[in-house]
């Protein structure tokens, strides 16, 4: 890697520098036990492979408050005279930050960058403003932007929704937002554009047409597609799927009802699905699940990477350290023949007792270790394994003979019909889970 460590007028994190790769008998926290960038997993690098992202919102906009107390952490960066200063001074800081860490990019949502001002046209002024300084940080450290969103949740004016919303006012509001936000993702070089449905959905039944919410979604989505590509983006849209929270039912629930939408609306060959961890958990779903779902349909776009409490019903957000969903994932993933233009965004925050700035390198070095990991244990299983053959093997009645015929669409159901009487009962053939639990086991 090139890349330099960008340090404006100010540094945000002194004492901490480059974080390095020193190996896994390390015990210095601020360096890499696992991730080593440049290291060949197969026949790309690991951050080939990997394609890392640092989150702006969680990262430098959260500062520790949640629904019983205020924030927690202090930044240097919130140190300025007024919004516009404080977000230079942000922007000074992420880039410091996505430099020491090594990530090639990042990720933001048009809020998080620059502050809305009291006017649509302020409010493009503002975020154009910032994007030009962003393009001048990309050029000093060669960092590349993932994707960039926009904020359609946060203010009241989308406390109904944004796209969906019962009043055709505020849906041109939300327009005006993803317009300067594509205006900036695409000064930016932006890879992919993210849709996340955060008030898309509905609280009551009995107040929601939910057909009319839909559709507007639908031709919502198909002008924002259009005035991309009008623009000049050639990247991938994703939509982000989760089932509930802040609204008690959202319209992107989960990867197959994504699939199912983007199908039924014509928008397959340009969307793609960004799956998060914790939203897939909170679905009901395994995130490799959702990856494997997404995967299967040919629409698996990028990853947000982060993990849930499984004794807590809502989005927690932390740092990914589970080596079974890593591995889950990445076997999905290589399997699939990688992410494309996607990556793994570590949508997450520190704790809100976490309050030292130390404490933020120290949960993505451990979410990178942790994926790198995953990454080379899931190449280990998919290469010198016999998992994919075993797999595989469990399918073979399909692979000629009438059970091709049937794959083809060549056996109608009467067909079907006379195999069955003809050939009897079928033997009992185990599904052998165990056996494949213990193999991953021993992978680890």
């Amino acid at each position: 890697m090139s890349r330099s460590v960008f340090q404006g007028d100010k540094e945000f994190f002194p004492g901490i520098g480059k974080i390095a790769f020193e190996g896994r008998e390390s015990d210095n926290p601020l360096a890499f036990k696992f991730y080593d960038a440049d290291k060949k997993v197969g026949d790309k690098t690991m951050e080939e492979h990997l394609r890392f992202a640092v989150c702006y919102w969680h990262t430098f906009c959260a500062k520790g408050s949640d629904p019983f107390g205020v924030d927690t952490q202090a930044f240097a960066w919130d140190d300025a005279a007024d919004e516009m200063g404080a977000a230079r001074l942000k922007m000074d800081a992420a880039f410091e930050l996505f430099s020491k860490l090594g990530v090639p990019y990042y990720c933001f949502h048009d809020r998080d960058m620059a502050p809305e001002g009291a006017t649509v046209a302020e409010s493009e002024n503002n975020l154009a403003t910032l994007t030009e300084l962003a393009l001048e940080r990309q050029s000093a450290t060669g960092l590349k932007l993932l994707w960039g969103t926009a904020n359609l949740f946060g203010h009241p004016r989308y406390m109904n929704g944004a796209a969906t919303n019962p009043d055709f006012a505020v849906v041109t509001h939300a327009a005006a937002q993803v317009k300067a936000a594509l205006d900036a993702t695409v000064t930016l070089g932006g890879e992919n554009y993210v849709f996340w449905g955060g008030r898309e959905g509905y609280v009551s039944l009995l107040n929601t047409n939910t057909r009319r919410e839909i559709d507007h979604l639908g031709a919502f989505l198909a002008a924002a597609r259009d005035y991309g590509r009008s623009i000049g983006f050639e990247g991938t849209f994703l939509i982000e799927p989760k089932p509930m929270e802040p609204t008690k039912h959202q319209y992107d629930f989960d990867a197959q009802t994504v699939i199912g939408f983007l199908r039924h609306y014509g928008l397959q060959d340009d969307f793609k699905v960004n799956v998060e961890a914790n939203h897939a958990t909170l679905a009901g779903h395994s995130f490799a699940h959702e990856l494997r779902m997404c995967a299967d349909a040919g629409l698996l776009g990028s990853i947000d990477a982060n993990r849930g409490d499984p004794q807590n019903g809502w989005d927690t957000d932390q740092f990914p350290v589970d080596l079974y969903d890593a591995v889950g994932a990445m076997q999905v993933v290589l399997e699939a023949g990688g992410l494309g233009s996607g990556g793994l965004n570590f949508d997450a925050k520190v704790r809100r007792e976490s309050v030292d700035m130390e404490d933020i390198f120290i949960g993505h070095i451990g979410g990178m270790d942790s994926f790198a990991r995953g990454l080379e244990i899931a190449h280990r299983l998919i290469t010198n394994s016999s998992l994919v053959q075993q797999r595989e093997a469990r399918y073979a009645s399909f692979d000629d003979g009438d059970g091709a015929a049937f794959e083809r669409g060549e056996l109608d159901l009467a067909k079907l019909r006379d195999l069955a009487a003809t050939n009897g009962e079928p033997a009992h053939v185990s599904g052998r889970q165990e056996w494949y639990e213990n193999l991953v086991n021993q992978y680890i």
